[in-house]
């Protein structure tokens, strides 16, 4: 008889690739064996009317993160790995963020230190650019690639984060020498800063006119020039939390002409619109964050992106900041005008349900494309396969068990996240995570915590296989 320290029994497994019914045997962590029956003395986990998923990855969530006007983010690496296990996650990837003026090595010891011994679940870092200096490009960024941060974002708006054109370019040419994959945030910062200076210089300073001052050609043009960019510099790069049509034309444009470009949606641009963000008492402030909603053309062309394959990854864009508090969205958005509410949402812990009940349930993607989308895809993108995101000999066996059938409302007292609201209370989902399983670990039993803070482990990534240029045959100037 094989020895295990776990037998998962009876469950429907779903991978990317396929659904089967069989066991999975777990020993040391990680997964090594799968059969239709097998045999043990050791413990024994049943599935029966499960499926039984690789643990959802989010590769775009914030935490711990600085503001720079003293905002509070709401959730530290405790509390918001904690409500990404409750949503059926086994392994976020937050930001180091650069300060202006400091060392990018020195934030990433800066993080780690706020997440050592906090987490619930694996984690890694992606590293954010917002000062390209000679010491940064030169020296800095490629030493903590090949320390295995293989990936990095750059914003083109935010004024304190926001890279200009050539800075772009110069960040741009070390990710292609040094094989890094380059996230960017795509919208234009001097469209915006006029246009806000216009809303309010017509008194129009409601949350609601967040969106009107990052209006759908905003996303258009900087998604336009940053592919242009990469083309030019013959980098891959990754379009994150993609809104819009326009947008998506864009990237479809690129992807048809052979352009190593990759793009991402999330949560809130498939069931948000930006009629959202009119609620009375400064309630709009609950659902700003950037791109901000759009409507119903633009949601409906994103799931024709997540089923064509034009977005290799969904993730959360988790971005939590409290409503009612001294430094809350209410509050900073009372101070003056729209631009002072703190952009963001919370979403890790609903990223799960939403997309199995809208997608799944709704005949709008396969389980195997769920799968994809919320696991395996990221752990490719990023450097985490084989070892993350499949179920397969060797793998770890990080797991969730889904219950597909059951009916949730979701509601702020549900969450286990460090934000006062939810931005998708209400929403009624079919599906729902019941138990997950780190490296071979129980830590989310039946809606129970049973892990602890802690059994998270941070994880070193490889280069990503997407990250290759095309192959462009250098010039006498590279």
């Amino acid at each position: 008889m094989a020895e295990f320290d776990l037998v998962v029994r009876n469950g429907t497994v779903v991978t990317a690739a396929d659904v089967s019914r069989c066991d999975i045997g777990i020993k040391d962590g990680r997964i090594v064996a799968l059969a239709e029956r097998l045999d043990t003395s050791g413990q024994v986990l049943d599935a029966s009317g499960r499926l039984v998923m690789p643990g959802g990855i989010d590769s775009h969530v914030h935490i711990a993160q600085d503001g720079d006007d003293g905002t509070v983010m709401a959730d530290d690496f405790r509390s918001g790995t904690l409500s990404a296990a409750f949503g059926g996650n086994t392994t976020v990837i937050p930001f180091a963020l650069q300060p202006k003026g400091k060392s990018l090595r020195a934030a990433v010891q800066n993080y780690h230190a706020r997440a050592e011994g906090q987490c619930l679940t694996d984690y890694s870092f992606h590293l954010i650019i917002s000062d390209p200096t000679e010491q940064v490009l030169g020296q800095e960024l490629p030493a903590l690639v090949q320390d295995g941060y293989t990936s990095f974002k750059v914003f083109m708006t935010y004024d304190d984060l926001k890279l200009n054109d050539r800075e772009l370019l110069e960040v741009f040419d070390v990710a292609r020498r040094e094989k890094a994959l380059v996230m960017v945030h795509a919208e234009g910062y001097d469209a915006i800063k006029f246009l806000t200076e216009r809303l309010e210089r017509a008194g129009r300073t409601d949350p609601y006119y967040h969106a009107e001052s990052r209006p759908i050609p905003v996303e258009r043009e900087a998604t336009h020039r940053a592919i242009s960019f990469a083309e030019i510099v013959d980098v891959p790069i990754m379009i994150v939390h993609v809104s819009s049509a326009d947008a998506i034309e864009q990237i479809r444009w690129a992807q048809s002409r052979g352009l190593k470009v990759y793009a991402e949606t999330c949560t809130q641009y498939l069931t948000l619109t930006a009629d959202d963000l009119k609620g009375l008492n400064m309630e709009g402030a609950k659902y700003v964050c950037s791109p901000p909603p759009r409507d119903k053309e633009s949601q409906d062309a994103c799931w024709t992106g997540l089923q064509s394959g034009l977005f290799s990854v969904f993730s959360s864009d988790h971005c939590p900041f409290r409503f009612d508090s001294p430094a809350g969205k209410k509050k900073q958005g009372e101070r003056t005008a729209f631009k002072w509410v703190p952009n963001g949402i919370p979403g890790v812990e609903v990223r799960l349900p939403i997309l199995f009940s809208e997608g799944v349930g709704k005949g709008r993607i396969s389980l195997q494309e769920f799968v994809a989308l919320t696991s395996t895809n990221h752990a490719r993108m990023y450097g985490l396969a084989p070892r993350k995101g499949s179920i397969a000999i060797g793998a770890d066996a990080d797991l969730v068990l889904w219950d597909p059938d059951r009916k949730v409302t979701i509601t702020q007292e549900l969450m286990h996240h460090g934000a006062d609201y939810t931005p998708y209370e209400g929403m009624e989902v079919t599906g729902w995570p019941e138990t997950v399983l780190l490296r071979g670990t129980v830590i989310i039993d039946k809606g129970v915590q049973t892990g602890k803070s802690g059994d998270g482990r941070f994880l070193h990534r490889s280069i990503s296989p997407f990250a290759a240029p095309r192959g462009r045959r250098p010039t006498q100037y590279d």
